[in-house]
């Protein structure tokens, strides 16, 4: 450990002398240099302004005009040739852009329609504001042609966060060869100070789809690190107050379940009613609290199910509105993983093992049921962020039944838990940030309670072209393992990670550190896949954003990592890489490729045997591979295709180990309201080395090698095929309709079985049980969406879902038989209808007159 700390300290000293020696005036520094900030003055208003996408009212005439906007793609710095021409007004309820984008043709203004939030083949027109000017936290508002809406939060955790809603007005028009834009945007949808005065950050966006072109009003250099810090500025905003932000959202739905269970005693079908809101209140200027009562998620996307032979729990996307929006704050860290919260209860692999003689399982409900969920965040005007987050699930209980009798019981599998975040962070000068995280999970009885502590940073100098970033992370445990009374045994841990970077200018790098200790357990309200480790990484990149030769730009980047076992200290692995892609001038297609290499490696994780040290899998040296290339999407018919190949070397008797992938994805466009895409993905292993599963020792075939204790590797062919097909009709910028399905298969065929010994030696077994397995997951979403009415929705949806996993003689690697089984395994359908109607106090309170 010793050794790694010095070598990490002697190349942040090269860093630092060659830092010291660069000029001021070298080319890279000029390219990284900010642009000069732009400013623009809005017009207080007295008479409403009607949203109607005309720009007829005589105000707009009277305010000052935002244009010559610069290009950022594909040739960033060039003046625009096509004027927009922005202009700001506001009153005490609200901010008013009206944009007028002049084009060539009303043929040359693309405008594909698509759901909210969702970009296709349209140009589009966006504001982007910053209210506390701290140049790090913004909002963003787009507009496109056909009208729809489509709204952001940036933040330096979060990015770009498309995941944020926000109840503003908006509309289009086309007039001769141009398009105007006229967009309201309430105070109740942004948070600033009460300062008489305000001075907020602004951009304004313009995409030409046809040309693929970006533009700004104050210019965006994209050799510049962040984008918020590469605004302009909006003045003239006074004597204006933050209005009282309440909202209330309620819903209804009801739901129709059918799974053919056939058994007596047991409906096939069921009907549920549900009914809850969603309450959003700002607390003062800066803060809101936003809770939902009894939520009802049931109509989110079905999960991607695979098939999981890692060591490693699969990371599944967030499709809950409720942890998507506004979540930056939480974000900090990577200390927070929303799925945590109502995921599968404690104990439900368990409860099949709490049975008494006689009796089985009626019902095991797989996800636990939140009571409440409450977010308070906001920001001073001094820069402090704050956010509170909490929610409660109820106790979850598997009913199981005797059969002679037909007596029902419960049992427990999870206990009332309470799930809570903290977040402070301040924002500093030179796009800079110090931040403190603590995430708390407690729980009703004995079971042990969770608490992770953290703070970082980021310092960067005042040209913002080098930084220092760190992280500090506590994780302590106290109590007992579910349906145990052994206390738990990894109660206090720890994390840290400090790094340099020069992130302006072309060439930019990144040196970094980080210790896992084996004892650091951030996964009650978190996502960490090993813990354990010491890593180094260096990172390098080159990138050219003008055109050269018959491309538009090019991106690269190169690195070496290497990471050992921090308790105790052994070798893990060491891997350098590298890559790039690059766009053609002519025909926008876009080409990449990936490589990376590999000496032998030790999976110390494979084996599931704690602690780790003692057992490893060896992983020989390899050497990978994979290029893309994407078509141009501005076309009735695109494709995106991807190809990877990895070899490995010879390792003592074994050979023939490879892996291969391809990705097929075409997508055509009937019209700007049909489009259908389908994917293809396909990836075979052979010769994989990998734990074969753990012995039964009821299992005769597995009895002798369970007496001894073996941990059991096997040598595979894993074959993995995932088709989906998805389909969508956008009826207008308020109506949608899409069908999703996907079929996903994989397969799995040893050869033959080995026992792990110490230092990564095995010793062939003759080993006779059939391990084979197939597994396959089918899915269906069918979403009808009408947005009646700001902020209002009834969304029609329709699952289908059916899943099987066939092992030993049953298991299959024919792709069609295992279609065929899928078809023909039960499948739970349900239907379910759910209105929202969204109330905002401001509309219902009496206007004085």
């Amino acid at each position: 450990m010793r050794a790694c700390l010095l070598f990490l300290c002697g190349l942040l000293w090269s860093a630092t002398v060659a830092t010291a020696q660069t000029s001021p005036a070298s080319a890279t520094t000029t390219a990284s240099a900010m642009a000069p900030k732009r400013q623009l003055t809005a017009l207080r208003i007295t008479q409403p302004i009607k949203i109607d996408g005309a720009l007829d009212e005589a105000a707009w005439q009277e305010a000052p005009v935002a244009t010559k906007f610069i290009q950022e793609k594909p040739n960033p710095g060039l003046p625009e040739k096509l004027p927009t021409e922005v202009r700001v007004l506001y009153d005490d309820a609200a901010l008013y852009i009206g944009a007028v984008l002049h084009d060539v043709s009303p043929d040359s203004i693309m405008q594909e329609l698509s759901q909210r939030d969702n970009l296709e083949n349209t140009d589009f027109f966006g504001v982007f504001i910053d209210t506390y000017h701290d140049r790090l936290n913004g909002y963003g508002f787009l507009i496109t042609p056909g009208g729809v809406q489509l709204d952001s939060r940036y933040s330096p955790a979060g990015g770009e966060d498309f995941g944020w809603n926000a109840v503003w007005e908006s509309r289009t028009s086309l007039r001769g060869t141009d398009w105007i834009a006229e967009i309201r945007i309430p105070y109740s949808a942004i948070r600033f100070s009460k300062a008489p005065e305000q001075l907020w950050g602004l951009n304004f966006m313009r995409q030409r789809k046809r040309d693929n072109q970006r533009f700004f009003w104050n210019e965006v250099r994209p050799a510049v690190d962040g984008f918020v810090n590469q605004w302009g500025d909006l003045t003239g905003v006074r004597d204006i107050k933050p209005p009282l932000r309440l909202s209330l959202t309620p819903y209804v739905s009801a739901y129709v379940n059918h799974y053919p269970y056939h058994q007596q005693g047991v409906r096939n079908t069921d009907m549920s009613f549900n009914g809850g809101a969603d309450i959003k209140y700002g607390i003062n200027e800066s803060f809101t609290l936003d809770a939902t009562l009894v939520p009802d998620f049931g109509q989110t996307q079905s999960d991607n199910v695979v098939l999981n032979l890692s060591p490693f729990e699969v990371q599944y996307n967030e499709n809950r509105t409720f942890f998507t929006e506004g979540t930056e704050l939480f974000n900090k860290g990577g200390l927070f993983y929303s799925r945590r919260v109502g995921a599968q209860p404690m104990g439900f692999y368990n409860a099949e093992g709490q049975l008494r003689k006689g009796e089985r399982l009626v019902s095991n409900p797989g996800v636990s049921r939140l009571i409440n969920a409450t977010k308070v965040s906001g920001r001073t005007s001094k820069g402090l962020g704050i956010g509170v987050f909490n929610a409660v699930s109820k106790e979850m209980f598997a009913t199981v039944r005797d059969s002679l009798s037909g007596d029902e019981r419960q049992v427990i599998t999870q206990p009332l838990s309470n799930y809570n975040i903290v977040v402070l962070d301040q924002s500093l000068k030179n796009n800079s940030y110090v931040s403190l995280i603590n995430t708390n999970v407690t729980r009703a009885g004995q079971v042990y309670d969770a608490n992770v502590t953290g703070g970082l940073f980021r310092i960067a100098n005042k040209k913002n072209s080098y930084a220092v970033d760190g992280q500090v992370v506590y994780s302590r445990r106290r109590g007992q393992a579910f349906a145990s009374e052994a206390p738990i045994d990894n109660k206090n841990g720890y994390k840290y990670l400090v790094g340099v970077a020069k992130i302006a200018g072309n060439f930019t790098w990144r040196l970094s550190q980080s210790i896992t200790s084996n004892t650091y357990d951030p996964n009650d309200l978190g996502l960490l896949f090993s813990n354990n480790a010491i890593t180094q990484v260096a990172d390098f990149s080159y990138n050219k954003y003008k055109p050269f030769w018959k491309v538009n730009n090019m991106y690269t980047y190169w690195g070496v990592s290497q990471s050992l076992l921090y308790k105790p200290t052994r070798y893990q692995d060491l891997s350098v890489y590298g890559g790039g892609n690059t766009t053609f001038t002519k025909s926008f297609i876009t080409v990449g490729f990936n490589v990376d290499a590999s000496p032998a490696t030790h999976d110390f994780y494979e084996p599931r045997v704690e602690p780790l040290g003692r057992y490893f899998v060896r992983k020989p040296a390899n050497v990978g591979a994979n290029a893309f290339i994407s078509s141009d999407y501005r076309k009735k018919i695109a494709y995106d295709v991807s190809a990877a190949i990895r070899g490995y070397a010879h390792d003592g008797s074994r050979h023939g180990r490879d892996g291969y992938g391809l990705s097929f994805s075409p997508r055509y466009r009937v019209s700007n309201q049909l489009t259908f895409r389908y994917n293809f993905d396909w990836q075979m292993q052979r010769n994989q080395i990998g734990f074969a599963g753990g012995l039964n020792g009821d299992e005769p075939l597995d009895r002798f090698f369970y007496d001894r204790g073996d941990i059991m590797l096997g040598r595979r062919r894993v074959v993995t095929v995932t088709n989906t097909l998805s389909g969508s009709y956008t009826f207008n910028n308020r109506m949608s309709l899409t069908i999703r399905t996907r079929h996903y298969v994989s397969t799995v065929h040893y050869r033959d079985f080995t026992r792990l010994l110490d230092d990564g030696k095995e010793e062939s077994i003759d080993y006779r049980r059939n391990r084979d397995t197939s597994f396959n997951a089918f899915n269906v979403d069918a979403v009808y969406a009408w947005w009646f009415a700001p902020g209002s929705q009834v969304s029609i949806v329709w699952k289908n879902a059916g899943s099987s996993s066939l092992i030993a003689d049953e298991a299959t690697p024919q792709y069609f038989r295992n279609l065929n089984n899928t078809v023909n395994t039960p499948h739970n359908n349900s239907l379910s209808i759910k209105v929202l109607y969204y109330i905002d106090y401001l509309m219902l309170k009496p206007k004085r007159g």
